[in-house]
Order: structure tokens, then C-alpha cells, then sequence
């Protein structure tokens, strides 16, 4: 039988099993840093691109209703029997 050895090259330290763990170990935690912190970002903007412009969409809208009452009551008329005609059995 023959033990075999670790290789090593130049510059290079033997890696031991307690060494992998603390690696592995070491980039799980930075994994789980980077994911936290993209789930931040990823939360952040979607406050700022979805909400924001939701916002002044609904701002507009009313005030196009306050102008022009009649225009705004025709177009939510004809979207209700174009909702309505595809939600039905």
C-alpha cells in the first residue's frame, strides 16, 4: 500500500480538511451577504420604480377626471364591459 501525499507546488500551501471547511464556511457567509444586501437593493427599487411612477399615474388620472369628467366616465365605462366580457363564464 502506498500513503499518498499532498502535492504542492511552489507558493502553495497543503489545504486540510479543517482549512476547506473554513473556506467553505467563509464564502457561504459572504454568499448569504451578497444575497441579503441584493434583496435590500432589489426592495429599494422597486419602491422607486413601481411605486413612484404608480403614483403620479393615479395623480394624473385624477386630475384628467377633475378636466374632463365625462371623457374619464366613458373610458372606465368601456373598461368595465371589456373586463367584464373576459371574466365571464
Amino acid at each position: 500500500m502506498s500513503t499518498s501525499t499532498p502535492v504542492t507546488h511552489p507558493g502553495h500551501i497543503a489545504s486540510s480538511p479543517s482549512t476547506l471547511d473554513t473556506i467553505g464556511d467563509t464564502a457561504r457567509v459572504t454568499a448569504e451577504r451578497a444575497a441579503t444586501y441584493a434583496a435590500q437593493q432589489g426592495q429599494v427599487a422597486a419602491r422607486h420604480y413601481v411605486a413612484e411612477p404608480a403614483k403620479d399615474l393615479l395623480t394624473l388620472m385624477k386630475e384628467y377626471a377633475r378636466e374632463k369628467p365625462d371623457v374619464a366616465a366613458c373610458w372606465c365605462f368601456g373598461l368595465g364591459i371589456l373586463v367584464g366580457w373576459k371574466l365571464k363564464p
